[in-house]
């Protein structure tokens, strides 16, 4: 497996320059918002690069205005104030207009969950899959690794409604670099097979996933773990049949829990087929998070660790066995 940590916007820009040389129908917008390989697109690419400024709303509204000419487009800036300043915007040109003309534009916000760990409560980014995922006709996508988001590009592509990319602004290591049957539409991936408990996770908290399937298997439990990349929309159908030999699902998200989130769209399927598969929720409480520290420290203060995970594990292995 190829471990080389990467940023996901750097890969996913690198493939959209890439394709910018035979595709002139692609437009990359950013609300004052850099990267090192955003700067081969603004040097290369002069006349389909815009910066609007320090004015996210605007953003939008030219993105939607370029999509209504048949381009594609990509509007980029961090993910809390993007998707909540722009929000009207991202209503009204997108998800209401999406029902009558096709409007191709892919919103990349970046920082999704803590990953502006130090910036505090105004950089976190933990309502985006609730608040988004609310609107019709928008694609929501939180890769868990950067070589989901390379992958992503032709999806976004192909694909000509609106999308969120909710991306983590710090370099993560790859998961699914030497997986070639990784398909997309269907929403998620089964890392780990379990025996009674399944983990399911998204964006980061797959990495923490990982970690603790290995550790648990180390002591001879077997943990399932299911990583959910395209939040919406997913084949449910075809997750239930996943999920359907577990007796417990544990769902993990650096958000808000019991509002709307993964936890949310887990329970729904699990009341739709009348499943008697029981749910925790592990996430982040009623409360933002104020205290300053690394994005460890935060998660450890908040119980989403390795050694918090495991002992809510642990605790539904007593209630199992009961």
């Amino acid at each position: 497996m190829n471990t080389e940590k990467k940023a996901m916007r750097d890969v996913f820009i690198e493939q959209i320059y890439n394709r910018m040389a035979d595709d002139d129908s692609l437009f990359f917008l950013s609300a004052d918002f850099g990267s090192p390989k955003l700067d081969m697109i603004r040097e290369d690419y002069k006349d389909r690069f815009i910066n609007v400024g320090i004015a996210e709303q605007n953003l939008i509204n030219v993105a939607t205005g370029l999509a209504l000419e048949g381009f594609t487009v990509y509007a980029y800036a961090i993910a809390p104030f993007l998707i909540m300043r722009a929000y009207e915007q991202i209503r009204n040109n997108l998800s209401l207009l999406s029902h009558t003309h096709k409007i191709n534009v892919n919103i990349i916000g970046v920082g999704a969950g803590l990953s502006y760990d130090v910036s505090g409560p105004t950089h976190h980014c933990i309502e985006d899959i609730s608040i988004m995922r609310t609107l019709p006709n928008i694609t929501i996508f939180s890769p868990s690794d950067w070589a989901l988001a390379e992958r992503f590009v032709n999806y976004s592509i192909e694909n000509k409604g609106p999308k969120y990319l909710r991306f983590d602004s710090k370099p993560l290591p790859c998961i699914y670099g030497d997986r070639a049957n990784i398909e997309i539409h269907k929403g998620f991936f089964e890392l780990a097979e379990g025996n009674e408990i399944c983990l399911i996770a998204t964006g980061y908290m797959t990495h923490t996933a990982l970690d603790v399937v290995s550790r648990l298997g180390e002591e001879g439990i077997n943990i399932g773990l299911i990583d959910v990349f395209l939040i919406k929309p997913l084949d449910e159908n075809l997750l239930f049949k996943k999920l359907n030999k577990y007796k417990f699902i544990i769902t993990l998200e650096e958000g808000f829990i019991n509002k709307g989130g993964l936890d949310s769209i887990i329970l729904g399927i699990l009341n739709k087929k009348e499943s008697n598969i029981r749910l925790r929720r592990i996430g982040f409480n009623d409360a933002y998070v104020f205290d300053i520290g690394s994005r460890e420290y935060l998660h450890k203060l908040n119980k989403l660790d390795r050694e918090g995970i495991i002992m809510s594990i642990k605790d539904v292995m007593e209630k199992i066995y009961a």
